[in-house]
């Protein structure tokens, strides 16, 4: 793992979408933490301009906008990271008993993920959202996660049915080991590489239709995201205002963690991928 991480960071454009990804975590993180106000904080009034006291002026409500912003990178980040993990994971265990066991197992979880991939993921996602009663960060980070994963399990699959004919697989299976032996052990670590590309965009993904959910009113109800930023600014019509200040920054802050990922997603293909290597 420390050898692939060391051949990751070799590659400038991971060290660019890296430096560019651990700036926005470091303000999203550290921020709130110096922050004595509230994101809910009614502190001036309507659509102060940014000054000393305010550095990105105030909302429709009188909050201040940088406080927000960084409550809501944390917010967007955690809905982002933890929707990833659960994509990638449900894609991960799904491809990779499909891909092994074949047969009749096969034939399920690939109709299962065929049935992901044929109806639109996001129309699930919004009658999922629509149906609960309370929309935390956790619950629409898990809603996200488990509509996401088709594509990587798809994947997954057909690396894990070409892996296991090599001969340590053989090997193992005839020495005894289990099927969740066998996966974890002597295949998975074959396609390490890919996984961690999978997770990058899952969370660039995660962080996208949060944002969307929140524009569409559909996003966590005890928390300020950068979603419900920009709803909140075109509900009350803050570039009819001219109040900038109100729906710039979150679109900048969102256009940066997803060009990082994806630019971090790019330059691990170039790692990985022989035809892309250069050097």
């Amino acid at each position: 793992m420390i050898e692939l991480l060391k051949r990751m960071w070799r590659a400038r454009k991971v060290r660019a979408g890296g430096i560019i990804f651990l700036c926005v975590f470091l303000f999203g993180t550290v921020a709130p933490l110096c922050l004595s106000a509230a994101p809910t904080d009614m502190v001036g009034t309507l659509y102060e301009e940014p000054s000393r006291q305010y550095w990105l002026g105030t909302d429709n409500f009188g909050r201040d906008v940088f406080t927000e912003l960084a409550y809501g990178t944390r917010t967007s980040l955690e809905v982002g990271l933890l929707a990833g993990l659960i994509a990638t994971l449900i894609g991960t265990v799904v491809g990779s008993l499909a891909g092994y066991k074949g047969g009749v197992i096969d034939g399920v979880l690939n109709s299962l993920t065929n049935l992901f991939l044929v109806v639109p993921p996001f129309i699930i996602l919004i009658l999922l959202s629509i149906s609960l009663r309370t929309r935390s960060v956790a619950m629409l980070a898990v809603i996200i996660g488990i509509t996401s994963w088709s594509w990587v399990s798809r994947s997954v699959r057909a690396q894990v049915y070409s892996l296991k004919t090599r001969r340590h697989v053989d090997i193992a299976r005839i020495s005894g080991f289990g099927t969740v032996s066998i996966i974890v052990r002597e295949i998975l670590p074959y396609i390490l590489s890919y996984l961690v590309m999978a997770f990058v965009l899952q969370v660039a993904t995660g962080i996208l239709n949060e944002a969307t959910l929140s524009m569409l009113g559909l996003g966590p109800y005890d928390a300020v995201s950068l979603g419900t930023m920009m709803s909140w600014a075109l509900m009350f019509e803050a570039v009819g205002r001219g109040a900038w200040w109100a729906f710039i920054p979150p679109v900048i802050l969102i256009a940066l963690i997803t060009f990082s990922l994806k630019y971090i997603n790019s330059g691990m293909d170039e790692v990985f991928n022989p035809r892309l290597r250069s050097g």
